[in-house]
């Protein structure tokens, strides 16, 4: 089959530290390339891929100072795929919505995976509008806010084997905490949850420039207690060992996740998961297996005393059995060709 998958412009494919549309992008097209398809991938210059590239940027929109609007990037690249658009079976999008309008002709070979919130008061319209081009959800969650889009199907992100490695041993008698630095992650509950629990907490987080002010107004004092390390943003690389000697995860989120990558990649490492049941959580997490989930900073802390008894080697099984690249790879290749059926059927 012949694949194009559009990745967003603002990081590579892979990231080469936070970013999670591009790593799943990467991990996906890697996937199909293995299975033998045929798989051109459009995304920025400094991007890695075995499949076939096209350099929509010269490099990663955010690591670019000259950039100051992504917009006419991405609207660029939306032409160099319209323009190619007869070379592919499946077009597979990953940049939200705004390639909808041009490629409606094209409806039947066009696949949209949503990555973001969609509780907007602002997209049902659109999607009332674009009732004929095709959706992925990541997390049945993610959906509910637009029960009557174009859903075709909901497939779980999945990690690619060597990503994040199972370490049945931790080292560090730590909670890790993993994403970015924002309001609606609950770094500020994880801070209170790992100082209740007396227990150290490391802290691996981006903080964009819109979130800057909260990082110094807020956070910035909270992360001068001994009990708290704050080592910024990590790539793949630092990533097993961040995860992997953790205690656990938490993900004391308050807002409606969509997915959650971070809970997959602590999973992979055997590292349990404590985190607020919103969104996809629960989705995700099966409660008392691969890990907690709680509604309190009370039940977080009694959590965190609980998880050591939880089987470090289930936890990786269980994210064998759902998370998978290869998994969610399958699920793809399933969405693809029920979009070549349904071409036939109107041809």
């Amino acid at each position: 089959m012949k694949i194009a998958q559009i990745a967003p412009l603002a990081e590579s494919v892979p990231p080469r530290l936070y970013g999670g549309t591009e790593r799943v992008v990467s991990y996906l097209t890697e996937e199909l390339v293995r299975l033998g398809h045929d798989v051109t991938l459009f995304a920025s210059g400094d991007s890695q891929t075995s499949a076939r590239l096209v350099a929509c940027a010269p490099r990663a929109l955010r690591l670019d100072p000259r950039v100051k609007d992504a917009l006419p990037h991405h609207l660029l690249m939306i032409e160099r795929v319209r323009s190619r658009a007869h070379e592919f079976d499946v077009l597979h999008f990953h940049i939200e919505h705004v390639h909808l309008p041009l490629f409606r002709p094209f409806a039947r070979k066009c696949v949209t995976t949503l990555h973001g919130r969609l509780d907007l008061p602002d997209l049902p319209p659109l999607y009332a509008e674009f009732d004929d081009m095709p959706l992925v959800s990541i997390s049945d969650a993610q959906r509910r806010p637009l029960p009557n889009a174009h859903w075709v199907a909901t497939v779980y992100h999945g990690l690619a084997e060597p990503v994040c490695p199972y370490n049945p041993a931790p080292r560090g008698e730590y909670l890790a905490f993993l994403g970015r630095v924002s309001p609606e992650k609950g770094i500020e509950r994880a801070i209170e949850i790992a100082k209740l629990s007396r227990m150290r907490l490391r802290i691996a987080a981006k903080v964009d420039r819109t979130e800057e002010n909260y990082w110094r107004s807020r956070i910035a004092p909270l992360v001068a207690d001994p009990l708290v390390d704050f080592i910024g943003e990590v790539g793949d690389a630092e990533k097993p060992a961040f995860l992997g000697n953790a205690a656990a995860l938490l993900f004391p989120i308050d807002w409606p996740e969509p997915f959650g990558l971070a809970m997959i990649e602590a999973m992979s490492c055997g590292t349990p998961v404590i985190a607020w049941p919103h969104g996809s959580v629960p989705e995700v997490v099966e409660h008392g297996v691969t890990g907690f989930i709680v509604d309190s900073i009370e039940a977080a802390v009694s959590a965190v005393a609980e998880v050591r008894r939880l089987d470090r080697a289930q936890v990786r099984r269980r994210f064998d059995e759902r998370f998978s690249a290869a998994r969610m790879a399958h699920d793809y290749l399933a969405v693809y060709r029920n979009l070549r059926t349904l071409r036939k059927e109107t041809v």
